[in-house]
């Protein structure tokens, strides 16, 4: 008994420093930053840089000013860019990570420094990956000048700088939209729970997608956030962060497909080929679902790097580039050129509130799964 509270005390006095260092550095800051958010700090040019600044509690005036105001355009289609860099970023990575594992789980003749050369772009960090793809897609060389190789005349394609964009809708429509994502996520959720028999779960996510879509037909289009009609869609300069991105990431993708392949036992394989199956049909019935957990894990790790990107789109498309600009890049120059404080820490909580939607439900899950193994 004693030999235990002797090792007791001796966690707690391993633990105790970096515990006050977590508090201090990481959740007061954090603390720090959302009350920073609800301020006016920076509002005034006069006060933001004095000695003693005169800050008034201003509540959610800088998160409505963020998303309804009428000089704050370029955070929204900031967070535009941002949703479909990440789905864009993580369906890219994950399919040429699985696709290089696949290849290499078949033990192709020098398997090793293929291995190495797919995992190369992963050692580099952002700022060196962004510029050397800065370099590569110039609109007067590199990539653009590909097609002279073969006779051809030369791309203009403009890939950090384009203007262009797709899949355009209003912002005045973002709850409608929302409404209807949320919806039909519920109504997966309820089907899915009848499914696995949870009665309880599954009249809770009907009752609340029911609410929504009567929310969506009746109050939803009525709904205006901006005085005026204000369009934001998929920016063509995000392409060549995008396929950068995909490039450095991938390699990571495939190490953890790769590991899961060799942790399938073998005798699966040869069960599903004498029952009969393909190829085809034993990695979908067999295989692919046992990589599930390896997807969400790198689903969850990929969407939290895509939510605060920042050096990879500051070497490529530098600091003033809105079409190719994100959340993390307008924060930094709010808070440290324009020296607006609060506004730059309510983009940090928007990230982090963001964030939390991927990290915490990932978390909340794997606590339960560990609970019912234990």
């Amino acid at each position: 008994m004693k030999s235990l509270s002797k090792d007791r005390l001796w966690a707690i006095a391993v633990l105790t420093p970096s515990i006050i260092l977590i508090g201090i550095f990481v959740y007061y800051f954090i603390g720090r930053t959302i009350y920073v958010s609800l301020t006016d700090w920076g509002n005034d040019p006069a006060q933001a840089l004095a000695l003693n600044p005169i800050i008034r509690w201003v509540g959610l005036q800088n998160y409505s000013e963020l998303f309804t105001g009428f000089l704050q355009g370029r955070f929204r289609q900031e967070l535009v860019n941002t949703l479909f860099f990440t789905v864009f970023f993580i369906v890219g990575c994950l399919g040429v990570g699985l696709g290089l594992a696949l290849i290499l789980d078949r033990n192709p003749k020098g398997e090793g420094l293929w291995r190495t050369i797919f995992l190369f772009p992963m050692s580099l960090s952002f700022i060196v990956t962004g510029t050397i793809w800065r370099w590569m897609l110039q609109p007067q060389g590199g990539v653009n000048q590909a097609p002279t190789l073969i006779g051809g005349q030369p791309s203009t394609f403009a890939w950090l700088s384009s203007n262009d964009s797709a899949l355009k809708f209003d912002w005045n429509n973002l709850p409608l939209i929302t409404a209807s994502v949320v919806g039909a996520v519920l109504i997966v959720v309820a089907v899915r729970a009848v499914g696995a028999g949870d009665r309880v779960r599954a009249i809770v996510a009907a009752v609340c997608a029911a609410l929504l879509i009567v929310w969506a037909i009746f109050v939803g289009p009525n709904v205006k956030l901006l005085a005026a009609p204000e369009l934001h869609g998929f920016n063509f300069a995000m392409i060549g962060i995008i396929i950068a991105a995909v490039w450095q990431m991938s390699g990571y993708t495939m190490a953890l497909y790769l590991a899961g392949l060799r942790g399938i036992p073998e005798e699966l394989r040869e069960a599903a080929k004498v029952d009969g199956a393909r190829d085809a049909q034993m990695y979908r019935f067999v295989i692919f679902p046992l990589l599930s957990p390896i997807t969400l894990s790198a689903m969850i790790i990929l969407g939290h790097i895509s939510l605060k990107i920042f050096d990879l789109v500051y070497a490529m498309a530098g600091p003033d580039n809105i079409a190719a600009s994100v959340p993390a890049l307008n924060m930094y120059l709010t808070s440290f050129r324009q020296n607006q404080f609060a506004l730059g820490a309510a983009i940090g909580t928007i990230l982090l509130i963001l964030v939390a939607f991927v990290i915490v439900p990932y978390l909340a899950n794997q606590f339960k799964t560990e609970e019912g193994h234990s």
